[in-house]
């Protein structure tokens, strides 16, 4: 039985990553950001247990670990706050959205 190679992971992570940039910069609906970003963490995990598993101990899945959990604390923010501000603004499009103005 043959493993795949960290190559492909690492190609995969890249690829992830390119996708929730492009997300990140080019969309304008701010849950689409969100999960964007989303993407971006989850590209670094998978980088992350790919490493370690080809290093062969367990560090970088411990720090994979603590990346879910901050993530984890992230959407709960960040969605209370996106809900928040469609209630004051109606729109969740964030050139529509100016926190200073009232």
């Amino acid at each position: 039985m043959t493993s795949i190679p960290i190559e492909y992971y690492l190609i995969l992570s890249a690829f992830m990553f390119s996708v929730g940039v492009t997300g990140v910069l080019i969309r304008r609906n701010a849950i689409v950001v969100f999960m964007s970003i989303e993407l971006m963490l989850n590209s670094a995990n998978l980088a992350l247990v790919a490493f370690s598993s080809y290093l062969g101990n367990s560090t970088g899945q411990i720090f994979a670990f603590f990346v879910m959990t901050v993530a984890a604390a992230e959407a709960a923010v960040g969605l209370a706050i996106i809900i928040a501000i469609f209630r004051n603004k109606l729109t969740v499009n964030l050139d529509e959205i100016n926190i200073f103005k009232w």
